[in-house]
């Protein structure tokens, strides 16, 4: 500065200088300013947290699925399961549609019931109930469709297996009449008809017939008072040769 100018020095106050009222003051206003801090700076660590989990459970193949497993099948080939799944290997598990590999796996004709589950870090789990045989149906030489108690025909075989009845019917499956009105049949027969049983052979509804061994036949008529014919025709086996007529089961006749 020049000679005739003044000389400033600048000084720094002694904490002494401010008074403790005013220290305590502004303690206190930067402990609330900390404490109103905390909760954001835990809420964006817990974003950034779950945001990387994220990432890391949906967006790459570290949780990726790294095998199909099959439980509950018997005579279906699990690898037909597996690929009927279509599910692609290493995609992220928890983004797998489970309904739609539930409803690729459930178009397989055997299968009647499925149930698909997540098996943490990487198993994708395909529990199926597969369909019960309840008779066998000619579909032509030397075919045979197998049916269960819906009706549904879902494996053909060269051969009927041993303790199925034959149903023969034009053109089986759950929504046709004569289908239907065998299975009501097989349903109610008693043990000793079962026995015997060769076949359930339906012209028409209202034309239902019972092959049993030995030759003999049931006229089983329409598929109503099927309890009742059961126990009359099981009650005239011994004593009929050839036939038996329940159509109308309380006028029976016998041969």
């Amino acid at each position: 500065m020049s000679a005739g100018g003044r000389n400033w020095r600048l000084v720094r106050a002694n904490t002494d200088a401010v008074p403790s009222s005013a220290r305590r003051f502004m303690a206190r206003a930067r402990r609330r300013r900390l404490r109103a801090a905390v909760p954001w700076a835990a809420a964006a660590g817990a974003l950034v947290v779950a945001g990387a989990l994220t990432w890391v459970v949906y967006g790459t193949a570290v949780l990726g699925v790294r095998n199909v497993k099959v439980v509950g099948a018997q005579l279906i080939d699990p690898v037909q399961v597996q690929q009927a799944a279509d599910v692609p290997a290493d995609e992220p598990l928890a983004r797998v549609d489970l309904d739609a590999v539930r409803a690729r796996v459930r178009a397989i004709p055997a299968v009647d019931r499925v149930t698909v589950k997540r098996g943490w870090p990487s198993t994708l789990v395909i529990e199926v109930v597969e369909r019960t045989a309840v008779a066998a149906v000619p579909t032509g030489p030397g075919k045979m469709a197998l049916i269960d108690a819906t009706g549904t025909p879902y494996r053909e075989v060269s051969r009927k297996p041993d303790g199925l009845p034959l149903v023969r019917t034009a053109q089986p499956g759950p929504a046709d009449l004569n289908t239907r009105s065998a299975l009501k049949v097989l349903g109610a027969l008693s043990p000793e008809l079962r026995e015997q049983l060769i076949a359930v052979s339906v012209a028409a509804p209202a034309q239902i017939h019972l092959e049993l061994s030995k030759g003999r036949t049931v006229v089983w008529g329409d598929d109503t008072e099927n309890e009742t014919k059961s126990q009359v025709a099981t009650a005239l086996l011994k004593k009929a040769s050839k036939e038996i007529d329940v159509s109308a089961p309380l006028v029976v006749t016998i041969r």
